[in-house]
C-alpha cells in the first residue's frame, strides 16, 4: 500500500469527518502546525509522519482513493 497521500487529500479527509486541525493532529499524534504546513503545501513530511497521519484517518473511517487519470481523492467507509 502506498502511503502517500496529498495535502489535499488530508484537507478533504477532515473535511469528510467533520475534523478539525486539532482534533487530527491529536489522533495522528503530531503537532497542530505540522497538519497545517502539509495542508497548505509548505512541508514536505518525513514518511513515518504521513504513515500516521493517514492511519489516524483511515482508522476513522477515510478511504484514500489513487489518482487513477481523474485525480487521487477521498470517500468515507459504508457503516
Amino acid at each position: 500500500m502506498d502511503a502517500n497521500i496529498s495535502p489535499t487529500q488530508c484537507k478533504m479527509a477532515r473535511a469528510a469527518l467533520d475534523l478539525g486541525v486539532r482534533d487530527l493532529a491529536k489522533m495522528a499524534v503530531v503537532s497542530t502546525n505540522t497538519i497545517t504546513r502539509f495542508e497548505k503545501g509548505e512541508e514536505v513530511l518525513k514518511p513515518r509522519t504521513i504513515s500516521a497521519i493517514r492511519a489516524a484517518l483511515e482508522a476513522a473511517g477515510v478511504i484514500f482513493i489513487a489518482s487513477n487519470g481523474d485525480g487521487p481523492g477521498v470517500r468515507l467507509r459504508k457503516t
